[in-house]
């Protein structure tokens, strides 16, 4: 029975951890490969929609992750101009956001 419970606290953990999404900071880059709302990410698969809300402003963008990136220390996410635009940060250059895969 406690290993029951012990497997079901931990499944319940790594289900809402996974809800929450992740938090940093988002910059933005231009893929000349690909264009309009798409974006950049370490380990999410190719093609894994992504709700990126601007915390510093309440925008919110849904982004296709197309590519790997960013590899700045800090980064969680690069997002297309078109994305930056849409979220309000692309004459600030980065922004605080929380990802939420879809």
């Amino acid at each position: 029975m406690r290993k029951f419970i012990l497997a079901g606290t931990m499944i319940i953990g790594f289900t809402s951890t996974a809800l929450a999404g992740e938090q940093g900071i988002a910059s933005y880059y231009q893929n000349p490969h690909f264009g309009g709302l798409i974006a950049a990410h370490r380990t999410l698969p190719f093609g894994t929609q992504v709700k990126v809300l601007n915390l510093d402003n309440g925008r919110s963008a849904i982004v296709k992750i197309v590519d790997r990136g960013p590899f700045i220390r800090g980064r969680i996410i690069d997002v297309s101009t078109a994305a930056a635009g849409v979220l309000g940060f692309r004459q600030a250059g980065v922004a605080h956001v929380r990802i939420e895969k879809i």
